[in-house]
């Protein structure tokens, strides 16, 4: 699923050290050398990242590695051959690469059938904005609420029924990554609808701390 492109989210794209440039975007004919094996490397790295909560909901924590994926395959399907449209595509997933301060997901709701989707996404509405995550345990626990991608949230967001993939961001500092890495940690949803709780293993953890530091 392509977000469009706005103001706010194109003012937010600039380069600041932690986004991809055009530089970072290779051309057709050389990402069709490289694919096969960075696709595997990229299979491989969502797993670490990949969090499944309750039945059907599952988030991937994106990196440079996997909004670069998410772009090269765009460009592959859509037949983009100019630097004008890949800057398009930069500007509109620059925003959704965690860096130190905001640890960013893709939320999907990977619901498969016709009636999952017409029970579900109208019980669902509100679901962006109910994820928490739990760093630490008992009282010394510390939540930290989710925000949605502002560019996104108009187009995603409906009063009568939610979308299927929705993005989201935690505000992590750099003493929360540190607790984050010693763990515990887990993933909370607190819909009314859907509440659910996952641990962090020692591997996700690691991977996303790295980056928040």
């Amino acid at each position: 699923m392509s977000p469009s492109v706005t103001q706010e989210h194109a003012a937010s794209a600039e380069p600041d050290g932690f986004g991809l440039t055009l530089a970072d975007i290779a051309d057709l004919r050389a990402y069709e050398r490289e694919r096969e094996t960075f696709r595997a490397n990229v299979i491989a790295l969502k797993k670490r990242r990949r969090l499944h909560v309750g039945e059907f909901q599952t988030l991937v924590f994106e990196n440079r590695d996997t909004i670069r994926f998410q772009i090269q395959e765009m460009a592959r399907a859509e037949r983009i051959l100019t630097d004008e449209g890949i800057e398009t595509e930069l500007r509109i997933y620059n925003p959704l690469i965690s860096r130190p301060g905001k640890l960013s997901a893709t939320l999907f709701l990977e619901l498969t059938t016709d009636a999952m989707l017409r029970e579900w996404l109208p019980k669902l509405v509100g679901i962006e904005q109910s994820y928490e995550l739990r760093i630490g345990a008992g009282e010394q626990a510390e939540l930290i609420p989710c925000h949605v991608d502002a560019a996104h949230e108009a187009q995603l967001t409906r009063e009568e029924m939610t979308a299927s993939v929705h993005y989201l961001w935690f505000p992590v500092g750099r003493d929360q990554a540190q607790r984050l890495a010693e763990g515990p940690a887990s993933l909370v949803c607190t819909h009314p609808a859907y509440r659910f709780e996952t641990e962090l293993d020692e591997v996700s953890r690691q991977s996303l701390a790295a980056e928040l530091r």
